[in-house]
């Protein structure tokens, strides 16, 4: 029996004739931009003033600058920014991408990594989709979305979705679980970030479009060997005792007191555990941008510490996270008919 990727069974009608229900990011209007940081068409506008008065603005990180790059041309076609935590992980992303939506490079190139120069991250652009690792941690994370944003914002690119691609710590659900997140909280169940500017602690909400989360959950297929989850991923400083493990190189609690606050959290609505969408949430949102953080599980919390799957399991469950954004990639262009691209805006290398 025929189905739509999203998941409606097509009884009594072909598939040329369904209306498909997915909410795709410019038929969604449930996602309000605030006028203070979108432009009329669509496009990033900054919270920062200063940036207009700069004669150039050097994005240090990425290696890029608004005077010594061609922003419009590299980037103005951008529509996806794809973000997870390892070079690799982003480089195999972008491949996998490009197979997925047809996009072609000239004969006897490969993928440049742009940014390689800056030796802090890397970024991959194939078509309308941008792959960048983040590197671990909120530090991390929110220094990369502050010239990412920016980046958005001289390339004039309308409407960008941002994804977040990464692993995680499940909590009572088993490992390779795909998580789609509904709401960041941090280690004390707050939904913000807490940063500290001039002396003085300012609150930034960490929210995420529940609508391109049910959107993303809709495109989990029935026949996926894995679950589909969506639930609140609570985000935290640090990999070990912020986040209840016993194996630390401290740990100053008991395994009662450890179950005790996995068993709390879990009554409250957290399915897992991670170090990033806290920053990645309260950034996007306060920048405008529509968001959503999609990861796999390595273990179950609740019955361990430690990552003990092999590795080549561990490869094939990090691949279900990207398989399902490049449904919804895909599912986009295809509304377009976009999905056989001619590669404006590529950057490539020759092979060597």
């Amino acid at each position: 029996m025929p189905t739509c990727t999203c998941e409606r069974i097509l009884e009594n009608e072909d598939e040329e004739n369904h209306e498909c229900q997915l909410k795709l990011p410019a038929e969604n209007e449930s996602f309000q931009y605030d006028s203070a940081v979108r432009y009329r068409d669509g496009s990033v506008r900054l919270r920062n003033p200063n940036i207009e008065l700069m004669d150039q603005d050097i994005l240090y990180h990425l290696a890029l600058g608004s005077g010594s790059h061609d922003l419009v041309e590299m980037f103005g076609d951008v529509k996806f920014v794809c973000m997870g935590g390892t070079p690799k992980r982003m480089e195999q992303f972008a491949n996998y991408i490009m197979k997925e939506i047809g996009h072609k490079i000239p004969a006897g190139t490969t993928l440049l990594d742009i940014s390689q120069y800056s030796y802090r991250y890397s970024m991959y652009k194939v078509g309308p989709v941008l792959s960048i690792s983040h590197g671990m941690g909120i530090p991390s994370v929110g220094i990369l979305l502050h010239e990412v944003i920016k980046l958005m914002y001289h390339a004039k690119v309308k409407d960008p979705v941002f994804f977040r691609i990464g692993t995680c710590g499940g909590i009572g659900i088993e490992g390779g679980t795909v998580v789609i997140s509904e709401e960041a909280v941090d280690g004390m169940l707050n939904s913000y970030l807490e940063l500290p500017v001039l002396g003085q602690l300012v609150r930034r909400p960490a929210k995420l479009d529940r609508q391109l989360a049910r959107d993303l959950k809709a495109l989990a297929h029935r026949d996926d060997p894995y679950d589909t989850v969506i639930g609140k991923t609570m985000c935290t400083y640090d990999f070990y005792e912020g986040q209840a493990r016993l194996d630390g190189a401290f740990c100053e609690f008991s395994e009662n007191e450890k179950m005790d606050y996995l068993t709390k959290i879990h009554k409250a609505g957290v399915v897992n555990i991670e170090m990033e969408s806290l920053s990645f949430a309260a950034l996007t949102h306060h920048a405008g941008i529509q968001s959503a953080v999609v990861c796999v599980t390595l273990l179950d919390r609740l019955k361990g510490d430690q990552v003990l799957a092999p590795k080549e399991v561990l490869d094939e469950w990090q691949i279900r996270p990207q398989q399902l954004i490049a449904r919804y990639i895909t599912r986009y262009l295809q509304r377009r008919g976009r999905l056989s691209l001619e590669g404006h805006g590529s950057i490539s290398k020759k092979a060597t």
